[in-house]
């Protein structure tokens, strides 16, 4: 037997250590599949993260809590469709278990669940908890969905969107080597304000959670605070949430009081620590929306910049999830670009612009101070250099387009295109009544009027109000 092969044995070997309950027909597969691969294969695929790979699919389940009114946003909007860069908050936790390669995976809606289930990806079971009373309560809903299921679960919630892969990464390790019965996700902060607090006994053990409003004054200078993520042997959980009781003052039923059950029954329960709060930060409010925003847009402008995008200012330069930007082009301050744009190489955007969704622009284009362009497609080496608005346009390639220039392509019922060709010429204050076209190298004066449906040919050049053709005579009498 070749290294490889004893590489494959040592590995399986790990994986029955770990009693992850894997069934030898699966451990079969696996191993025909990596006979096909090279030796090299193995001498780069570390032990760990094959079997961190392994467990992952095999006995994780993870149940999102979705369900709340989230009453301190004042929103008719349920909490966690509201945006969060361009795409609901809860968009970025189902991206999480995704990245993780998590198959068992369940949101539980609650509060109008009608709504927010259109906004569940294919793939993820729905839960409904019938009635808001806490979320020990809302765990329950999901029993039936995970009948059959033994191993671990993983909550998360809906309205936190910022934790990150290798955090939950860390965490799901924590529990899966130390066999733990609960594993929480903790954070030590000066300001514990709003947090439920972890309470240990005189060993330092990890003894129960008690929440902010039902704290005592000496349990809220604790400054060990729980995230509310954890990891649960599913067999101890459910057993747990049997003891629940009714918090006195709201009547809901706190998961967290599952952690004091679970210490006084003798079960295991670890931590691990958060390093950056900013992970754990659930959103229930609009300041606390804003903060995540911050938070997330100053995540996006790092990736951008890490691609080869200059961004003069990432402080004030505003882009959504998702946007597509090609190298070496420049952001300057105060820009704002909306989801479903797509900006090629070399561009050059700002400052005062406003990108709203369905813009794409090519290669080489500038759109600079004050422009604002929607639903348009703008051609190679375009520049439209000042002041302006640009909808539901199609430009050519190396058009240029005046200062103070307006597609105007509202009717009062409905969106109309503008349509200008390659190396047209739109001069200064230059007003386009969509429907209308302006043909490959045609040019309109300062101030000119094109009406609808009034078509400039190829070659033309127009001016007045509303724009009429220049003869040939006035054309060169005008250009000397």
């Amino acid at each position: 037997m070749g290294d490889s092969g004893r590489e494959i044995i040592a590995i399986f070997k790990d994986i029955r250590e770990k009693e992850i309950g894997m069934a030898v027909s699966d451990a079969r597969t696996y191993m025909e599949s990596f006979h096909k691969e090279t030796p090299e294969y193995f001498s780069k695929v570390k032990r760990e993260q094959l079997v961190s790979r392994v467990i992952m699919k095999k006995d994780i389940a993870v149940i999102i809590l979705a369900a709340g009114k989230g009453e301190r946003m004042k929103s008719s909007l349920p909490k966690i469709l509201h945006p969060l860069c361009g795409r609901p908050m809860v968009s970025y936790v189902f991206d999480l278990v995704k990245s993780l390669g998590m198959r068992n995976v369940i949101t539980v809606l609650g509060h109008k669940h009608e709504e927010t289930r259109e906004f569940i990806p294919p793939g993820i079971k729905v839960a409904v908890q019938k009635k808001l009373i806490g979320t020990a309560d809302a765990i329950k809903a999901a029993a039936p969905l995970l009948k059959n299921f033994k191993g671990t679960v993983v909550i998360l919630y809906g309205d936190v969107p910022l934790l990150k892969k290798e955090t939950l990464k860390k965490l799901i390790k924590c529990h899966v080597e130390n066999k733990a019965d609960a594993t929480l996700l903790t954070a030590k902060i000066d300001k514990p304000s709003g947090y439920g607090r972890i309470l240990r006994d005189r060993y330092s053990s990890i003894c129960g959670i008690v929440e902010e409003k039902d704290a005592d004054d000496f349990q809220k200078d604790i400054k060990e605070i729980n995230t509310g993520i954890a990891c649960f042997n599913k067999e101890n959980l459910f057993s747990a949430l049997k003891d629940v009781k009714p918090n006195n003052r709201k009547k809901e039923y706190y998961l967290t009081d599952v952690i004091g059950i679970l210490y006084r029954k003798g079960a295991l329960i670890e931590n691990t620590d958060l390093a950056d709060i900013q992970e754990g930060l659930g959103i229930n409010s609009r300041l606390e929306l804003a903060k995540a925003n911050k938070i997330m847009q100053a995540r996006i402008n790092e990736g951008l910049m890490k691609k080869g995008i200059n961004i003069i200012d990432p402080d004030s330069a505003f882009v959504s999830y998702g946007v597509k930007i090609g190298r070496d082009s420049v952001i300057y301050p105060f820009t704002v670009i909306e989801k479903n744009v797509n900006i090629g190489s070399r561009c050059f955007l700002g400052p005062f612009v406003h990108l709203r969704e369905g813009t794409n622009i090519a290669d080489d284009v500038t759109v600079g101070n004050f422009v604002e362009v929607t639903r348009s497609k703008l051609g190679n080496k375009t520049l439209i250099k000042h002041f302006g608005y640009i909808g539901d346009a199609r430009l050519g390639k190396s058009v240029n387009i005046g200062a103070g220039t307006v597609t105007a392509n509202f009717d009062g019922t409905k969106k109309n295109e503008t349509v200008i060709r390659d190396k047209a010429l739109i001069g200064s204050d230059t007003i386009l009544v969509a429907p209308v076209k302006i043909g490959k190298g045609a040019t309109t004066g300062a101030g000119t009027v094109v009406i609808k449906h009034h078509n400039l040919p190829d070659g033309a050049t127009a001016v007045g109000v509303p724009a009429r053709l220049l003869r040939r005579k006035e054309r060169v009498k005008k250009h000397g």
